[in-house]
């Protein structure tokens, strides 16, 4: 078979493109496989392919009628025939959409063209590109069983899969402090903002656990973003915290394995990943993809695995009430625990390949 999979410029959409593509080689490493992605995203994610790739010149087209919008019609035609060309060159058995409004052109044209096409959606409330494409292609996957009732589409061609993450393995935590050199026995908090950081939760988080730093044995992993690290380990410092800073950490199965908490975004990667680790969170849904992280949040808050914050509630004192309830509470980390277990293991990978086999075999 021949596979062509399309996603939108963020980590969110690529990775599970990846993952998918990976698994798909595995089964049949004589199979060919194309990773069609914008051009912007060359600079914005680091991707250490080792597929094929080809770019396309699409950007994301506002309902407003500016210059930059002008242009960004334009790169929409200009994509829209790269598309056609690499779909006539490459002559894909299925297309798989992975999200992003850059990666609409591939797979309208798959499907105009009869090509079998299935979507994947990362995300409870599915994004602009997946809720208009989802009426025309064959299947569409996703992540979250609660996605299905926002998809606008034949519920008989949604599937649950999960969402495809990188290949995580999780580390016993008394090693996963060694390789940190953290202490054993004192309750560890991971802090991450997201791929790019975020100075209200930097900030927000610092506060909260200078404030509980005389009360509380803590210790912290802080995923600070580009440029971040530095200023964030002066003031941990200076008051004496035992704190691990990162821009980017490339290890963050050691991270999750080590922590007894996340304070974090409710990006689609991320909600997955604490499912993975089973690991306890506090989420501060991303103010400018609220409806889509609020979502996200809910399905681990609903099941009783996270605490949720409002962004514009966050400040240093409602956190670090949050991390003292569950610091304090042996009982109710154990219970956020083992509330996991209702979402089962993750093999998205491997279930979106299968769906692509079934549509090949009709």
């Amino acid at each position: 078979m021949k596979i062509l999979a399309t996603a939108g410029s963020s980590g969110g959409h690529i990775f599970p493109a990846l993952s998918f593509v990976d698994a798909f080689k595995k089964k049949y490493p004589d199979s060919e496989a194309l990773l069609v992605l914008p051009q912007r995203s060359k600079k914005s994610v680091k991707l250490g392919l080792g597929h094929q790739v080809r770019y396309i010149c699409v950007s994301p087209v506002r309902l407003c009628l500016d210059y930059s919008n002008i242009l960004a019609i334009g790169n929409l035609f200009k994509g829209s025939l790269e598309s056609i060309i690499i779909l006539a060159e490459f002559r894909p058995d299925a297309v798989v959409g992975f999200g992003g409004i850059e990666s609409l052109p591939v797979v309208f044209f798959a499907w105009l063209f009869r090509v079998k096409t299935l979507l994947h959606e990362q995300n409870v409330m599915p994004g602009r590109a997946n809720r208009l494409l989802a009426k025309f292609v064959d299947r569409v996957a996703v992540s979250f069983a609660q996605a299905k009732d926002y998809m606008g589409t034949d519920p008989e061609k949604v599937v649950l899969t999960g969402n495809p993450v990188r290949a995580l393995a999780v580390v016993p935590k008394e090693k996963a402090r060694e390789y940190f050199g953290l202490q054993g026995d004192k309750f560890t908090v991971l802090v991450m903002g997201g791929s790019q950081g975020s100075r209200h939760i930097n900030s927000g988080a610092f506060r909260a656990i200078s404030g509980l730093s005389e009360s509380l044995q803590l210790q912290v992993i802080h995923l600070a973003g580009q440029g971040g690290a530095e200023f964030i380990t002066a003031r941990y410092r200076s008051l004496g915290i035992e704190a691990r800073v990162f821009d980017f950490l490339e290890s963050m199965e050691q991270a999750y394995s080590a922590a007894d908490v996340a304070i974090s975004r409710a990006g689609a990667t991320t909600v997955t990943e604490l499912i993975l680790f089973n690991l306890p969170a506090i989420l501060i849904p991303y103010p400018y993809a609220y409806q889509h992280q609020f979502a996200n949040a809910k399905v681990l808050a609903d099941r009783g695995c996270a605490l949720v914050i409002r962004d514009e509630e966050l400040d240093g004192e409602v956190l670090g009430q949050a991390i003292n309830s569950v610091a304090r509470n042996s009982q109710m980390l154990g219970s956020m625990r083992a509330q996991y277990r209702a979402f089962g293991r993750n093999n998205a990978a491997q279930l979106l390949v299968e769906e692509v086999e079934s549509l090949n075999r009709h």
